[in-house]
């Protein structure tokens, strides 16, 4: 019997924004910029705790309402909250901002490892075209992409995962113990798939920084299978020590 725990994931199931794309960067430039055209002076952890909060309640709220859509009404929420009405053009820019939210430095080089000995899928809070101009950045081509647009709810929704796992054993013979579901955000994606029976690995991307950042906090007891700083660590734990050089 191997010694390797990874040697039984033929497939790797990825969160994009915040494990492969630097959201928080992304989201932050933009909301900054806002912020200053209407004199706000607000930290980047300010900005990135209201998204946070009015992202995850917008996403309850309006589960078939594509992300840019969803964008719009976080930008007009936030605005609320520090007494500045963002402008239509203003909701429409950030909600068609995220294919220009720039990749982690470690993303690309990893992905292009990983493919050569996984499959790798994406289920992703997002819409097809966003993802679209995401993937250009990252330069992988997915064996499958799975979105919020296509399934018609938003993870922390536990239908994501018991789709994602049907999805995958119709269309690439997948079972649920093959794959490794990899992400950064306890609160979308490891507490609802420990829950659906996957095994976790967290992509601790805020390792040493206090606070969620542009995720809801969580409640103490969520445990995934293993841990990660980045996707460097990833491809050294996951990967053949050839593939892993």
């Amino acid at each position: 019997m191997s010694s390797d725990p990874f040697e039984q994931f033929t497939t790797l199931t990825f969160d994009c924004y915040g494990t492969l794309i630097d959201w928080e960067l992304g989201i932050t430039q933009e909301l900054s910029v806002w912020a200053k055209r209407h004199g706000l002076e607000l930290s980047a952890e300010t900005l990135l705790s209201a998204f946070s909060e009015f992202e995850s309640t917008c996403q309850q709220e309006m589960p078939t309402v594509a992300y840019p859509g969803i964008l719009q009404e976080v930008l007009r929420r936030i605005g609320a909250r520090f007494d500045i009405p963002a402008s239509r053009e203003e909701a429409r820019a950030f909600g068609g901002s995220v294919g220009g939210w720039p990749p982690f430095p470690d993303s690309r080089e990893a992905l292009q490892r990983l493919a050569g000995d996984r499959k790798l899928v994406i289920l992703s809070n997002v819409d097809r075209d966003s993802f679209a101009r995401s993937q250009d950045q990252l330069g992988v081509e997915f064996d499958r992409v799975i979105t919020a647009e296509g399934m018609g709810f938003y993870k922390p929704d536990p239908r994501a995962f018991k789709h994602l796992v049907d999805d995958l054993q119709r269309t690439l013979g997948v079972d649920t113990d093959e794959i490794l579901h990899v992400a950064q955000s306890l609160y979308h994606d490891i507490a609802p798939a420990k829950a659906e029976g996957l095994r976790t690995l967290w992509v601790n991307r805020r390792r040493g920084r206090s606070g969620w950042g542009a995720t809801p906090s969580v409640d103490g007891g969520i445990q995934p299978d293993w841990e990660v700083g980045d996707l460097r660590e990833l491809v050294s734990r996951v990967s053949p020590p050839d593939l892993a050089r």
